[in-house]
């Protein structure tokens, strides 16, 4: 998937280690025997290549494990190839600007997802509360002001929450739920399909039965996140106000965003990487508060 204004898919690393993005790759100089009869004897040089340019997250806390249920501030910079912290980040009034801080557990039965301020120095900080237990996924999706660059990427950590871990199993899909009050119902996701850009509708209403307006949230109407199970592979695409601009995500050589023109109706577009099991997580401000709705969702 290439690297535009959207977030990018990214295998499971190592527990602990910072993922990288790699932007070329290191060849070491090797020296390869020739073929030939016996006495014979050459070899062929291959020059080396710089080591890879890498961004890197620096500065990352809380480096301790944390509890559950307490305010932990989460800490860090976005480290330059060159060492030096990135300060420049995209503005604007769409949501693929400055940085997104998702994180989830491991089993996908828990979301935090904050833009955190960007301080003059680079440092981002943000306050969060893991709900319980276990480990947790640390997704930072950045979107750089660097003429020419990368238009977006992705970087990871670890934290372990204290306390006794017991994994959920993902629920089998419901169309139909009622969260915080909402009552959220999604058409059959029966066709969705890899790497085919679909859409998906859904329809909200509030507890006395009347279609509820969306209000702006992150630059968004509502924020639709992807993972899928097991390799906590990501993707991240949003319903657009009319006119809004950095609201389109990519894959490959496709853009897809979702719309919503009248009240209580949302179309979400659907753009996967991979099949499989993908746990999407949409997000919507309903009534001044941030309402989540978990959809499990078969992609062949």
């Amino acid at each position: 998937m290439r690297a535009e204004p959207t977030a990018r898919p990214r295998r499971r690393g190592p527990r602990g280690r910072t993922a990288l993005l790699l932007l070329a790759c290191a060849i070491p100089l090797i020296s390869v025997a020739g073929c030939g009869s016996s006495g014979s004897s050459g070899a062929v040089s291959v020059p080396t290549v710089a080591p890879a340019r890498i961004f890197r997250l620096a500065g990352f806390q809380p480096l301790r494990q944390v509890l559950p249920g307490h305010a932990t501030t989460i800490s860090f910079t976005v480290q330059l190839p060159d060492g030096k912290p990135l300060t420049s980040y995209k503005t604007g009034s769409g949501p693929h600007t400055g940085v997104h801080l998702i994180i989830v557990r491991d089993d996908l039965a828990y979301i935090i997802h904050q833009h955190p301020p960007i301080g003059p120095d680079g440092l981002l900080h943000q306050t969060v509360t893991f709900p319980a237990p276990g480990p947790y996924r640390v997704l930072v999706d950045v979107y750089p002001n660097i003429p020419g660059g990368q238009p977006n990427f992705q970087l990871f950590r670890s934290v372990d929450v204290l306390g006794a871990y017991h994994p959920r199993p993902l629920p089998p899909f419901r169309p139909d739920q009622v969260i915080d009050g909402y009552h959220v119902d999604m058409r059959t996701t029966t066709s969705l399909r890899a790497i085919q850009a679909q859409f998906v509708n859904v329809d909200v209403t509030d507890g006395q039965g009347r279609k509820v307006g969306f209000a702006p949230w992150f630059g968004a109407l509502a924020h639709a996140i992807f993972f899928h199970e097991g390799s906590l592979d990501y993707f991240h695409t949003h319903v657009c106000s009319p006119g809004a601009t950095n609201c389109s995500s990519v894959l490959g050589a496709t853009r897809i965003a979702g719309q919503s023109t009248t009240p209580g109706k949302l179309t979400l577009g659907v753009l996967l990487p991979v099949s499989g099991t993908w746990r999407l997580f949409l997000q919507m401000k309903l009534g001044g508060r941030v309402v989540t709705v978990p959809y499990t969702l078969r992609v062949a």
